[in-house]
């Protein structure tokens, strides 16, 4: 009741408001219009006038600019800092290898005499400015068998700068670069393949046209690591049946079940049946059920204990012949 009588009151002093006439603007443009809204602003219901594009940025020399602009972004990323100018970088790289590389390597990895300078903190410090790897090239240091280098300013910037690429590109393994690895034998490749994988691998069944499926690198991976380990919901092809891990449990009356291994551990074992159903037994030592397990990649595994260098390019070499 009070809020209805308040109201009330009110209502005859705002009337003569509302019953005002609206204002008519003065037909004369004021002396001083307002200033011109920023580009791209808005000027009431009347856009402002459109905003330039920012111009890019100083890109290194060759570089496109999306290419520049992930290069940095990668830097930031591992607070390696922006990525130095390529032509200063092989000019350091030119001095490096004709000055330094006998001691340290020609790639700055560390020689004979030399340490590795990749992983120099004097160097990390430096940052490609010169500052603190200038006074060591023209001072030298004579107790670590270190001469000195009349190098000029510019030149030791220069050397900074590669050895600031070297040390981003040890950080930054999403540039790493595979080299070719098909430098193996066949023919010995074959031999061994004969002698120790023929047994449950064939090249004209299961490995025909191998080669035409996997690129080198990926195919070395197939047979040096055929295991797969995928968890439910992983994107990607189901396993091969044929790589599955199979368990017979024979229990101490006589019954046997077998399957498809889920789990097993010192303490219990569990499968899956052809009708897909679940068995899992405690192991309690002697009583417990006997277990026995078929793991089709077990070779792979028991080779990957004997293969040098050499049995491993020959046998890739090999495999690349399979077309």
């Amino acid at each position: 009741m009070l809020f209805t009588a308040v109201a009330l009151l009110l209502t005859p002093a705002l009337a003569p408001l509302s019953a005002q006439e609206p204002q008519i603007p003065p037909t004369n443009p004021p002396a001083h219009p307002p200033a011109e809204p920023p580009a791209g602003a808005a000027n009431g219901p009347q856009p402002g006038p459109a905003a330039k594009p920012a111009s890019p940025g100083p890109t290194q020399q060759g570089a496109a600019p999306g290419a520049q602009t992930r290069r940095n972004a990668i830097g930031d990323f591992l607070a390696t800092g922006p990525p130095p100018d390529p032509e200063a970088v092989a000019r350091g790289e030119k001095l490096f290898v004709t000055n330094c590389a006998f001691c340290h390597g020609s790639n700055a990895r560390g020689g004979a005499t030399g340490p590795d300078l990749v992983r120099s903190v004097l160097v990390l410090h430096d940052e490609g400015t010169g500052k603190t790897i200038g006074p060591v090239i023209l001072n030298g240091r004579p107790d670590k068998g270190m001469p000195k280098f009349s190098f000029t300013d510019a030149q030791i910037k220069d050397v900074a700068a590669f050895l600031r690429s070297r040390n981003q590109a040890a950080a930054n393994r999403m540039d790493y670069k595979i080299l070719d690895i098909n430098t193996g034998d066949p023919k010995a490749g074959e031999a061994y393949f004969t002698a120790h994988c023929a047994k449950c691998h064939s090249p004209s069944g299961d490995l025909a046209h191998i080669a035409s499926k996997y690129d080198a690198p990926s195919l070395q991976n197939k047979f040096l690591y055929p295991i797969e380990h995928r968890y439910p919901g992983m994107p990607g092809p189901p396993p091969d049946p044929r790589a599955e891990k199979t368990v017979t449990v024979t229990l101490p009356s006589g019954e046997s079940v077998s399957g498809k291994l889920d789990h097993l551990d010192d303490f219990s074992v569990s499968l899956s049946d052809a009708s897909g159903e679940y068995h899992s037994w405690n192991i309690d030592g002697a009583s417990g059920p006997r277990i026995e397990v078929h793991d089709p990649l077990k070779a792979h595994e028991e080779l990957l204990k004997q293969y040098t260098d050499a049995d491993m390019h020959n046998i890739l070499a090999y495999l690349e012949t399979l077309k």
